[in-house]
Formats: structure tokens, sequence, C-alpha cells
């Protein structure tokens, strides 16, 4: 695991990158509990600079809608509780604000809610809080919340999805994403649009956070450098090789005059850029 810590338009950004690993399970979960020690640390130098005082308003970027979903604002709870104890300091209110495309499931969310504000109030007393949770639905490339209102932003493991599917993959053949059979334009395509998301996701945070606030985000990253020759693409390969095998053989039983099986093969990519 390596760190990188920026001091970015008044805020403090830590970049948490964690090699993969395929003996650890849970890839999500994972990231999300290697990100504890550095939340801690950037929260402790929130409440020594006095940046939040009655309510602390955090983001979850790309929640998703799962079991782990509300393990990060747990955290954070967690945290700032604790240290809002250890500097004798009244534990604020809490703003917990769920992010996450349009088409994400957040009713399954929000049935999550009464078990998680019953556990708050058990684990941490009836004079806890309050905490309020709501969902805002949106790209994360894009504003989503009113200029200067967070105090802490986490994404765990989602910047590797990209806004859309860069241009000119027509010679990436047969695969769905980077690929070590790739040429390299395809790779400085998919870098390319990384860079470009990756620079509208930090603007759009600047305007965001208040000043002085903090920023964390997780990536899972290749230990060699040289994509060709790591294995990360291993999986997204052989779901290539699936669908590609899918669609010969429906090509073969079902009969399209009008339709080449080629260009189905080559129409399809995928947005994900691997570090």
């Amino acid at each position: 695991m390596v760190t990188f810590y920026y001091y970015f338009s008044n805020h403090s950004v830590l970049l948490v990158l964690c090699y993969e690993d395929k003996q650890m399970g849970n890839i999500t979960e994972t990231g999300i509990r290697k990100a504890v020690p550095f939340q801690k640390l950037l929260i402790k130098g929130l409440a020594n600079h006095n940046v939040f005082n009655d309510c602390f308003t955090v983001a979850d970027l790309g929640c998703s809608s799962g079991k782990n979903t509300l393990l990060v604002a747990s955290n954070i709870i967690d945290i700032v509780h604790e240290v809002c104890q250890e500097n004798d300091r009244k534990v604020p209110q809490f703003q917990v604000c769920l992010n996450d495309l349009f088409g994400n499931d957040f009713n399954n969310i929000f049935k999550l809610l009464p078990d998680f504000y019953a556990k708050l109030k058990k684990d941490k007393g009836e004079g806890f809080g309050p905490c309020f949770v709501s969902a805002v639905p949106g790209s994360f490339y894009g504003r989503l919340f009113p200029n200067q209102s967070l105090h802490f932003v986490n994404s765990a493991n989602c910047n590797h999805w990209l806004s859309q599917v860069p241009r000119g993959l027509e010679s990436n053949g047969s695969n769905i994403c980077m690929a070590r059979a790739s040429p390299p334009n395809v790779y400085q395509a998919y870098q390319n649009q990384f860079h470009d998301d990756f620079t509208k996701f930090l603007q759009m945070r600047s305007e965001e956070v208040v000043h002085g606030g903090s920023m964390i985000l997780t990536f899972f990253v290749r230990e060699v450098a040289d994509p060709t020759i790591a294995d990360s693409f291993a999986q997204l390969e052989l779901l290539g090789q699936s669908l590609v095998d899918m669609i010969k053989e429906v090509y073969i039983v079902v009969s399209y005059p009008n339709l080449n099986s080629n260009i189905l093969l080559t129409s399809f990519n995928y947005s994900v850029w691997h570090y």
C-alpha cells in the first residue's frame, strides 16, 4: 500500500493506493478498511484546526447500494466521535450525503437506515447526533453540492470508472477494454480520458469542500508499471472472450444476413481505467 498527500486549492487530498491481491476477498470492503487509519489522520487535522463545529458534513462518492454502503459513514462517524472525545469537544451533528449514478438502487439503502440509526444510538447513547443521511444522485464528474458545503469527502475504488468510453478505440479489435493485445493508441486513449475525468473531479470538489476540508480517495493499482505485462486485465479478458464466443454462437445459430458479427465484436468497450 502506498499513500500520496497533496494540498490542492486549500484542501487536503490523500490518495491511498492498494496493490491488488487475489487473496484479499471483497475488494471494496478491503479498500474501505485500509482507508480507516488515514481517515482518522485527516479528521484529527480538521478538529485541530476547527474546520467543523456544530455539523460535520461528509460525502461518500460512488457509494453503490450493497452491504458496504453505510460502512464508510459508520467508520467516519466513529472516528469523529472518538476524536471529539479525545479533545474534549462536543460531538457535532452529522450530515451524510451518499452519491452514485441515477440508476443506483438508493431505495435499498434507505431500507438499511432504521437499523443504522438504531445502532448509532445503541453504541453512542441517546444524546448522540442527530445524524441525517441523504441521497445525492448524479455523476461525480460534475457538480453535486453547493459551494463550500463539505468537510470531508470519501471515494473508495470508484475513480477508475470513466465518464465515457474513450474515443478512437476502433483498433482495439475484439477486446472490451485495455488488454495485453491492445495497440499503444488504446492505452493512450484510456489514459487521456482518465486524465480529463480526474481533473474535472478535482475541480468540482475544490468548489464544494470548505476551506481546510479533506478528501481521501482509495484506488486499487497494479504493482507493475507496464500494463502490457500485468495480470490486472485477466478478468476482463476472460469476460471479453466469453462475449466473443456468445456473439459468434448467436450469429451461427440465427441468420442475420445484414449484420456483420465483426461489427458487434468491435463496437463494445468498457469505460474503466487500470492504474
